[in-house]
C-alpha cells in the first residue's frame, strides 16, 4: 500500500515502523526538523519536512495515488483538515487519532476513520496489565464485550474438559465463546468444536459478552486477578 502518514511524535513513529517493516510504500509529513531527520535516518520512506494542512504538502507527498492517511498529531485541528484535504484528493482510507471525544462527530461527518483518545486507551491497557495479569491481549468491544487471550493453568476447573461438557457444567455461559486454542508444539491454532478439549497450558481466544471479569478467568485457573 501507498500510506501517508502524518506527524513522527509518540504515535506517529511507531507507526512508521510497524508500516515501512510490512513493506509498504510510506510518506511522512512531519513539521518539526529534529524529527523529520530522526526519522529519515531511521526508516526506509520519504519524509516531507512541511506542513500537512497545505494542498500543496499532500500534493507533494503523492496523495493523488495515495492508499491511506492517517494523521496522528496531538492537534485535532490539524488532524481535521488533513482528513478534509484528503477527502478532496479522494484518498480511500482516511484515518485519525482525537484526542477531545466532543471532536469526534466533526470527523465521523468527514468520513475518517478515528482512533480516540490514545493515551486511554494506552492507560487501559497498563491498568488491564495490573488488575487483570492472566490476560495476554485484549480488545474492547463496544461499552462491555471483550475478546482477549489468557492461558489455562493445571488448576483451571475446564482444564481437560471439552467445550461442550465445559458448557453443560455452566463453567461457560452463552455470552462466552472460545474462537481459538493456540496449542504448545502446534503449528497453528486449533478451530474450536464442541467436541474439542481444553487441555493445561492452552492458549485460548475468547469472546465475553460481559468482559473479563475474575468470575470468568477463574474457569481457567486464574484466582489472582484484583477486582476492576
Amino acid at each position: 500500500m501507498y500510506i501517508i502518514i502524518v506527524g513522527a511524535g509518540d504515535i506517529g513513529t511507531p507507526l512508521i515502523d510497524t508500516a515501512t517493516r510490512s513493506g509498504n510504500e510510506v510518506v511522512v509529513i512531519e513539521r518539526n526538523t529534529r524529527k523529520a531527520d530522526d526519522i529519515a535516518s531511521q526508516f526506509d520512506c520519504l519524509v516531507l519536512n512541511a506542513d500537512a494542512t497545505t494542498k500543496e504538502t499532500l500534493s507533494d507527498a503523492g496523495a493523488e495515488q495515495a492508499d491511506a492517511i492517517i494523521s496522528t498529531t496531538d492537534q485535532d485541528a490539524t488532524n481535521v483538515m488533513v482528513c478534509l484535504l484528503a477527502e478532496e484528493f479522494g484518498v480511500p482510507t482516511i484515518t485519525s487519532v482525537v484526542h477531545d471525544a466532543e471532536h469526534m462527530n466533526l470527523f465521523r461527518r468527514i468520513g475518517a476513520n478515528t482512533i480516540e483518545n490514545p493515551q486511554q486507551l494506552i492507560a487501559g491497557h497498563l491498568y488491564r496489565a495490573v488488575a487483570r495479569p492472566a490476560i495476554v491481549d485484549y480488545m474492547r468491544i463496544g461499552e462491555k464485550a471483550e475478546i482477549f487471550e489468557i492461558r489455562v493453568t493445571e488448576e483451571a476447573p475446564v482444564a481437560g474438559m471439552t467445550l461442550a461438557e465445559a458448557g453443560e457444567e455452566d463453567f461457560l455461559s452463552d455470552d462466552v465463546l472460545i474462537v481459538a486454542i493456540e496449542r504448545e508444539g502446534d503449528g497453528k491454532p486449533l478451530t474450536p468444536r464442541g467436541e474439542t478439549r481444553i487441555e493445561a497450558s492452552d492458549l485460548l481466544t475468547v469472546y465475553s459478552a460481559s468482559g473479563a471479569d475474575s468470575a470468568l478467568t477463574d474457569v481457567f485457573g486464574h484466582y489472582e486477578d484484583k477486582t476492576t
